[in-house]
């Protein structure tokens, strides 16, 4: 007995050993976001690790090795630009794209301000890589090299400039749409020339106005760190997506920018709070669920749009969940059941559900596509445009405009998607797609940041792109040497025509005079 418990304590000595320990930031104050942030790190905890986690949302209850560093002021910073959405969504995407960067800076030097943060700093120690979330936010990854660590990044959303960039992926912008734009992979000449000029915009915006601010930042919070802003950036060891293939459009990957999309995901759905569980058992023609996420508020929603909404819902035989964040709807219908919150993820498993509508957010539709339910998008933000885009290019969705919603336009998408049976079908056979997996999500991706760990920031997947400049990355200065030699090729043939053709005609010409004198 006695040998049996001293082995379990070996084992138990042996097991902290092992265990490594991680820094995570997760710095924007919208659930949706932190909810990844926070699968991985409860993730890490259940193999064995200690995460230190920097957040505006620490755990309500206490969970071993699982350290919160609390960043309250990120959600008074996050509510300003919230309330800002419906009036950004309206304004064309050339100014929408500096509005978000301006959000992207104020989250940023709100959470290197915060007195919790400033106080880790301050200490004198290490972790043995820092996991950074990557949304406008490039002075945070100062904190790798800060604590002496590798630079490990997620993105709530799928690959964008703002994570292909820190591993050299590339994105052809021939069929690589950019996640603002409404854009399929099958796009036409002008969709095209649209996705390639508003990326150029991108980058000469960032280089020029956005990036410097950030390299400000990133000067004054880390004084002593050695690389500069840029070289820092592209030393990223691992980029985790919250995509996968069958979720949306093929693309190239560099060999560290991993999929693990659904790592959120419950893989076995929860009991919903009673009277949920009641409302949805008492519907006989089904349940739509309607919720417009964490960051915009359907009590927001302009007075004449929010009475078009009821209308339409009255008037509908299936029973409806609304996230509504107000504790009375006028002239709510008995059809409706209203709430502040909703647990998402449980709901969307439930089999009598049969429509979703929602923002268009990317854990909305993995969601969505992983409990096989088909949706209506209403986007506002970000990605959610794309997102859209896809659903109803894989024929599992429609997209309503926010500017086109009436209660008209309401009405006939949802009763066109429910009246279709091929978009339930869609669904179904992305779902089965999607689930059939070797590993679940998480798993690969605490797999893929034990190795990294492990092998010391794995310098040997680092892509030799990231070493370029922009010229040479794109063979510039080679293409200008052989046009320019093609070209001194042309002229100097043009250039030897012409004088042989001078000289032969000058020749023709004197005969022509010797003859006539003759």
């Amino acid at each position: 007995m006695n040998l049996l418990h001293l082995c379990l304590i070996l084992m138990a000595c042996l097991c902290h050993v092992w265990g490594y320990s991680y820094l995570m930031i997760s710095h924007t104050a919208a659930n949706s976001h932190f909810y990844v942030g926070q699968a991985l790190a409860k993730g890490l905890v259940a193999a064995g690790h200690e995460v230190t986690v920097i957040s505006p949302f620490p755990q309500k209850n206490p969970l071993k090795n699982y350290v919160d560093v609390p960043t309250p002021s990120s959600i008074s910073v996050m509510a300003v630009h919230k309330n800002k959405i419906l009036d950004i969504v309206k304004i064309p995407i050339l100014f929408r794209l500096p509005a978000m960067h301006g959000v992207g800076i104020s989250m940023t030097q709100s959470l290197l301000e915060e007195h919790s943060v400033q106080s880790l700093l301050s200490q004198n120690r290490t972790f043995d890589a820092v996991i950074c979330e990557v949304f406008m936010n490039e002075a945070h990854f100062g904190f790798a090299e800060h604590f002496n660590a590798p630079l490990i990044t997620f993105s709530t959303m799928g690959a964008s400039s703002w994570t292909t960039d820190l591993v050299g992926t590339p994105s052809p912008p021939s069929y690589v749409p950019h996640f603002l734009l409404q854009f399929g992979d099958h796009m036409n000449f002008f969709e095209r020339a649209h996705n390639l000029l508003f990326i150029l915009y991108q980058g000469a915006y960032e280089q020029c106005v956005y990036f410097p601010k950030q390299e400000q930042l990133y000067k004054k919070y880390f004084p002593n760190n050695k690389q500069n802003f840029y070289d820092m950036r592209k030393n990223t060891a691992l980029v985790l997506l919250n995509n996968h293939v069958s979720l949306g459009f093929p693309r190239p990957y560099a060999p560290n920018m991993i999929e693990v999309g659904g790592m959120h995901i419950n893989r076995k759905r929860q009991q919903l709070p009673q009277n949920i569980e009641d409302f949805i058992n008492g519907a006989q023609h089904g349940v739509i669920y309607f919720s417009l996420g964490s960051n915009l508020k359907s009590s927001a929603l302009p007075l004449e749009m929010r009475e078009a909404l009821v209308e339409t819902l009255r008037n509908l035989k299936q029973r409806v969940l609304w996230k509504f964040e107000e504790p009375n709807l006028p002239g709510k219908p008995d059809n409706v059941f209203i709430s502040d919150w909703f647990p998402q993820d449980d709901i969307l498993a439930h089999e009598k559900v049969i429509l979703f509508i929602t923002h268009g957010g990317l854990l909305s539709t993995t969601e969505s596509i992983y409990h096989g339910k088909p949706v209506l998008g209403i986007p506002f933000f970000g990605d959610q445009f794309m997102n859209m885009a896809r659903a109803q290019q894989s024929g599992y969705g429609l997209t309503l405009r926010f500017t086109e919603l009436t209660a008209e336009t309401f009405k006939n998408s949802i009763n066109k998607l429910l009246s279709d049976p091929s978009y339930t079908q869609k669904v179904h056979d992305m779902s089965v797609r999607f689930r059939d997996q070797h590993e679940t999500p998480l798993e690969r991706a605490v797999y893929w940041v034990e190795h990294v760990t492990r092998q010391k920031g794995a310098r040997y997947l680092r892509s030799a792109s990231q070493d370029l400049n922009f010229i040479q990355y794109y063979n510039l200065d080679v293409l200008i040497m052989i046009i320019g030699g093609l070209g001194f090729v042309i002229f100097t043939f043009i250039y030897l025509l012409m004088a042989l053709i001078k000289v032969i005609a000058k020749k023709i010409g004197g005969k022509r005079k010797k003859a006539k004198r003759n």
